[in-house]
């Protein structure tokens, strides 16, 4: 359970999936995302697309929370690639500052620079952004599933690694 999982309970569940980390990893979402990308992802929507929702709020600075303190947020995935994500946009300028001062601190913990805080981004919700929903979707991904490619660098036109 993402919500009450220790750190160590995460630690153990890499361990018992032969995910051996060299450095010591205190932060829970750290550890989250790694056992997503490494143990859950691969096997997601291996016969038909598979929707991830209602993300630990941690993992989702720029949407609005449900009732249940998840992030009003979902990704996509299929042949275990994820293809689109989206999420209900924050549109509360105050707890969006909290949240990107929140992520400072964080960083600052980690022994990681801060990031500049959107001042533009702020004032714009400030105003009054309306609500409104977004969803990203990888037409490369896509592409690499209708040519049956195993990477993304097989289907971009401008792969960096060719040149």
């Amino acid at each position: 359970d993402v919500t009450t999982a220790s750190i160590k309970d995460l630690h153990d569940l890499a361990a018992a999936h032969k995910i051996h980390v060299a450095a010591e990893i205190n932060d829970i979402d750290t550890w989250l995302n790694l056992l997503l990308t490494h143990c859950i992802e691969p096997e997601l929507g291996k016969h038909r697309p598979c929707f991830i929702y209602n993300f630990p709020a941690s993992q989702a600075a720029l949407a609005k929370l449900n009732d249940d303190n998840t992030a009003a947020r979902f990704e996509v995935y299929y042949c275990g690639m994820e293809l689109a994500n989206g999420f209900h946009e924050l549109t509360d300028a105050n707890e969006q500052r909290k949240r990107f001062e929140n992520n400072n601190h964080q960083r600052a913990a980690q022994q990681l620079n801060s990031m500049p805080i959107d001042e533009l981004f702020l004032a714009a919700l400030a105003h009054g952004m309306p609500e409104c929903s977004g969803v990203a979707l990888g037409i490369d991904r896509l592409i690499m599933l209708a040519l049956q490619q195993k990477t993304i660098r097989d289907v971009m036109s401008f792969d960096l690694g060719r040149v």
